[in-house]
């Protein structure tokens, strides 16, 4: 008997469970004509015709299939299934409406903009590289220059030291050819070698600087004037201007004659000379010279103003 009302049960199951989503798939109009049918049935049954449609479970008053439904009881129309329409994607709008066409002026606007900046970097970058391109060529070209610029300033130079060179030769050749220096009788054409210049003489002391009684810079920074004694005349025969001589060089017997003699030495606070060696004036230069040879002793330069 358990077994027959089982198999009873679940049949009644299957059928409803076919006859649900059948129900549910129906539009609210199908299902409301399908309650009224209902209700017809039930008013066939032995309802009065007109009275209130009572339910089992629900004793509220439920209107009769024909009549409108009330507010709450309405529903929105929806599509077959249950989904509401769709709608319309903005981006997909009448190309004819204003709003549109300003939209899709604006987006041709800015591509057009972002075209026109890609150009420019483009054009920017290009400019770039050109000037790269001519800083390098024109770096080496300088570079060449002045490789080439030093080369001739070097050849200049060794020129302007062979000319030099040949200048020194010559003054000392036209001391000798003049025939020395005439006026106190050395006249034998003979030059010193360092130690036969310091056989019969004391040899000079460069240490004399470091004595105060000598300290001749600062003398002449408090008596400058002692030390202006006008404009240099070259001796006549001289055509070579001013040559800055130094210690060891032999001079033309026309820059040390007596008249470029130094009397006093100590009034511009200079050590006293002895022996064959005078302090002799040179332009604003002091030399101290060995007069039987030209022989340059010692040196001051810029000595006088």
């Amino acid at each position: 008997m358990l077994r027959k009302m089982m198999l009873a049960g679940l049949m009644t199951a299957t059928l409803l469970s076919g006859i649900a989503p059948a129900y549910a798939q129906m539009d609210p109009a199908q299902q409301r004509s399908e309650r009224g049918d209902r209700g017809g049935r039930g008013e066939r049954a032995g309802r009065p015709e007109g009275g209130p449609t009572m339910s089992r479970g629900n004793r509220m008053e439920q209107p009769r299939a024909d009549a409108p439904a009330q507010r709450w009881q309405r529903t929105p129309d929806r599509p077959a299934g249950g989904m509401a329409p769709p709608r319309p994607d903005p981006q997909f709008r009448e190309p004819n409406l204003p709003q549109n066409r300003a939209i899709e002026n604006q987006v041709r606007e800015r591509r057009e903009q972002q075209q026109a900046w890609r150009n420019q970097q483009r054009n920017d970058r290009q400019q770039w590289r050109n000037d790269q391109r001519t800083d390098r060529q024109d770096w080496r070209n300088d570079r060449r220059d002045d490789r080439q610029d030093w080369r001739n300033d070097r050849r200049d130079d060794r020129r302007d030291w062979r000319n030099d060179r040949q200048d020194d030769r010559r003054w000392s050749d036209n001391r000798w050819n003049n025939g020395g220096w005439n006026n106190n009788g050395w006249n034998n054409g003979r030059r010193f070698d360092d130690r036969t210049r310091w056989s019969t003489q004391r040899r000079w002391d460069n240490g004399w600087r470091r004595d105060n009684r000598y300290d001749w810079y600062s003398y002449r920074n408090r008596y400058g004037d002692h030390y202006r004694m006008g404009r240099y005349y070259a001796p006549r025969g001289w055509d070579y201007g001013y040559r800055r001589f130094s210690v060891g060089i032999f001079l033309n017997s026309l820059l040390y004659s007596n008249s470029y003699w130094l009397d006093d030495p100590y009034a511009y606070r200079l050590p006293p000379a002895y022996g064959t060696l005078r302090w002799v004036r040179y332009y604003d230069d002091a030399l101290l010279v060995d007069i039987r040879d030209g022989y340059v002793v010692d040196v001051i330069h810029e000595f006088f103003w």
